[in-house]
């Protein structure tokens, strides 16, 4: 079992993580950080009030509205922390969300920063991923801009184009 050998293919991937990250993430333009966490909820309100109370977050924002994402969204994260939660609340009943938190809701998405988001976006899709849409400018992130992409067997992914020192 040393070399891991005698493990299902996903715990080996695990391991070799842990042995050499380049395995995972090969050289190339994507240089991802996770930004945030994307859960889906009915409320913004109430589900802050939770994650506040329940985990000790703190409000990072306010309620923001996206019209062009359908979507209300508060972005929370723990003091001293670069990662945040980001809390979904569709903007109305056939926003994309809503047949989402209609189910329960819960885990959106995972959304990483990058530098570069054509390059990135163009990496990830030779790596089997699929762009929803072009990159658009976000109003959470000050019109710096996202793109959508999904793949096989992976959540549902965001990339932002990093911000500068300070910036959500």
């Amino acid at each position: 079992m040393r070399n891991g050998a005698d493990l299902p293919r996903a715990a080996r991937i695990q391991l070799g993580a842990r042995q050499n990250p380049a395995r995972i993430f090969p050289a190339g333009p994507l240089n991802l950080k996770l930004h945030h966490t994307g859960v889906a909820v009915r409320d913004i309100s109430t589900a802050a009030d939770k994650y506040i109370k329940i985990f000790g977050y703190e409000a990072r924002t306010g309620v923001i509205h996206d019209p062009t994402q359908q979507a209300y969204v508060q972005f929370l994260n723990f003091p001293g922390e670069e990662v945040y939660l980001e809390l979904v609340q569709p903007d109305g009943p056939n926003a994309k969300l809503s047949q989402a938190v209609a189910k329960g809701g819960g885990l959106n998405h995972v959304c990483y920063s990058v530098d570069d988001i054509e390059a990135a976006c163009r990496e990830l899709a030779g790596r089997g991923m699929f762009a929803i849409a072009e990159p658009v400018p976000a109003v959470a992130f000050g019109g710096r801009r996202i793109a959508w992409l999904i793949g096989k067997g992976v959540c549902l992914t965001e990339v932002v184009e990093r911000g500068g020192e300070g910036d959500l």
